[in-house]
């Protein structure tokens, strides 16, 4: 199986969504800090486009998300 259609890639896909809404960012704002199109943004919340660890990374960086806490949440999920 691709990682990108696992368990863990949805549960992840749900946390960024979730952060970047309890941050009050539409899609466009979010791309636009990242200097990305908002289908960008789009596609990784719904799947259709997975991150690297780096960019995951760079990408909590530049909206304000804890990344530990996304990983937290990933582990804590698949293993409760």
């Amino acid at each position: 199986m691709k990682t990108i259609y696992s368990p863990e890639s949805k549960i992840l896909c749900l946390w960024l969504r979730k952060q970047r809404e309890l941050k009050g960012l539409t899609m466009r704002e979010a791309a636009h800090l990242l200097g990305k199109p908002h289908s960008f943004i789009g596609k990784i919340e719904v799947g259709q486009r997975r991150l690297d660890v780096i960019e995951f990374i760079w990408y909590c960086r530049s909206l304000g998300f804890d990344p530990i806490e996304g990983i937290r949440q990933l582990y804590t999920e698949k293993h409760t």
